[in-house]
């Protein structure tokens, strides 16, 4: 039950919000390193505005490429024979 919970959080927007924030999260050294290196915070504000669109770039364009979702064509309703409405 747990796997199957935990695929349930990581799809659609929910999920892809959650690992946006974990990464985010874990960029937080990398960000605290570029403001001590460049001594402002336009070096790690120009980190956070390229991991968004990287990530963004990643999660509506790349993932429905290649997990053929953009592909799968709606569910349309059975077509109803005339033989079998006789028969009712």
């Amino acid at each position: 039950m747990g796997l199957l919970a935990g695929a349930a959080v990581l799809t659609g927007a929910v999920g892809n919000g959650v690992l946006y924030v974990v990464g985010l999260v874990f960029s937080i050294p990398l960000l605290r390193r570029l403001r001590a290196r460049f001594g402002s915070w336009r070096a790690p504000a120009l980190g956070v505005v390229v991991f968004t669109g990287l990530f963004a770039l990643s999660a509506f364009v790349v993932g429905p490429a290649i997990s053929g979702e953009a592909d799968t064509p709606l569910p349309t309703d059975p077509a109803v024979t005339q033989d079998h409405e006789v028969h009712h």
